[in-house]
């Protein structure tokens, strides 16, 4: 069974910065690096999923 991410961000690039979004409350800023073949990376701080564009409508919300 896998759970969703708690936010899914649809990107134009493969290299993305996460920092939480909470301001104070976020974490350290990470850049993250999404695989061309899974077309997506999760955050492994807020567990946060960036998706890119190309690869939305076959990896959608789950």
């Amino acid at each position: 069974m896998t759970t969703k991410a708690p936010e899914t961000k649809i990107v134009d690039a493969h290299r993305v910065a996460c920092d939480g979004g909470e301001g104070a409350l976020g974490h350290p800023r990470v850049w993250l690096s999404i695989d061309e073949t899974k077309g997506y990376v999760e955050c492994g701080y807020c567990d946060a999923k960036f998706v890119h564009k190309d690869f939305a409508d076959k990896v959608g919300e789950a």
